[in-house]
């Protein structure tokens, strides 16, 4: 069945068309919440939301952009309002969070298990994927979906609603801040 006739059914209410959109797009949905938000959990809160934002607002889905496309940008948004949403709860949790039941620091090692990271190169993808979420909200964008997506320029623009130059420069300065926070870190496990 056609992507378009699939859309059509699922505007007129079908619950199997939107059960086949969810089966086809769960896995980019997922692994694209999860390459910006770095925790499985989190990922799966946001893949449901956003399936859930598709089964309501499919009937502003116009067509003038891929299907894809559309579903990407929900996942972004829903995503980075996920990082604001912890944030928030982060700040007004104050300093008593940060120590446990004897007034010990608490470590939480990161919960980052992406399905396109082989197991070798884990330590290496996490330390890596540390320094992509502090890179500035575009640029995290960007790398995420160009370098852990594999989407081409062409495909980020179009997502991001922004021009190809306009990526371009995105993924150097990521790369470039990405350089400088490996470099930094790396000196640091020298001394």
């Amino acid at each position: 069945m056609s992507e378009w006739i699939l859309i059509e059914r699922l505007k007129q209410g079908d619950e199997a068309a939107f059960k086949t959109i969810v089966t086809t797009w769960q896995d980019m949905v997922y692994n694209t919440a999860l390459g910006i938000l770095q925790n499985a959990e989190d990922a799966e809160d946001v893949a449901q939301e956003v399936f859930v934002q598709v089964y309501e607002s499919i009937a502003s889905f116009k067509g003038e952009s891929k299907f894809s496309t559309w579903l990407y940008r929900i996942t972004i948004t829903k995503s980075m309002d996920h990082i604001r949403r912890k944030k928030r709860k982060k700040r007004f949790a104050g300093i008593q969070g940060l120590f446990g039941m004897n007034n010990e620091p608490v470590y939480e090692p990161p919960d980052f298990h992406h399905p396109g990271v082989l197991l070798a190169n884990k330590e290496t993808a996490a330390i890596l994927l540390r320094s992509v979420k502090v890179l500035p909200e575009n640029q995290r964008i960007a790398f995420t979906l160009h370098k852990i997506e594999g989407l081409s320029y062409q495909e980020v623009s179009e997502i991001m609603k922004t021009t190809v130059s306009s990526v371009e420069s995105l993924m150097h300065r990521a790369k470039n801040n990405l350089r400088k926070s490996l470099e930094a870190y790396y000196q640091d496990q020298k001394e």
